[in-house]
């Protein structure tokens, strides 16, 4: 039997942005406005839908969120993440906690709690 987290307490916050595609990190970078992730940064959300123009995204906030991940997979618990600048995240010892609840290896995500 399969387990989806898809939707879990997601809540998600309109922001002008540039360069912001679907499933990536994001970083506050301007007032109202968040731009990807370089390698190492803090991310606040993950860009849950980007208009056709790109110049304004949702970006979700809080609840369950799966991204792709790069480097060596994160434990299942507790793992320090940053973003990996290639619009995903790795493990980082500099990085944020966060709950992480599911990591498929084939796929290469990891599902945390944001």
């Amino acid at each position: 039997m399969g387990f989806s987290f898809e939707g879990i307490g997601a809540w998600c916050a309109s922001f002008a942005c540039e360069n912001v595609t679907e499933g990536m990190p994001v970083k506050p970078s301007a007032s109202g406005t968040v731009a990807p992730c370089a390698a190492g940064d803090a991310f606040c959300g993950v860009a849950a839908a980007a208009a056709h123009d790109g110049r304004a995204c949702s970006v979700q906030l809080g609840g369950m969120a799966t991204l792709r991940y790069s480097g060596t997979a994160p434990a299942v618990g507790s793992a320090k993440l940053a973003a990996d600048g290639s619009g995903g995240v790795s493990v980082s010892n500099s990085g944020a906690s966060y709950a992480v609840f599911a990591v498929d290896t084939t796929a290469k995500t990891v599902t945390i709690k944001l």
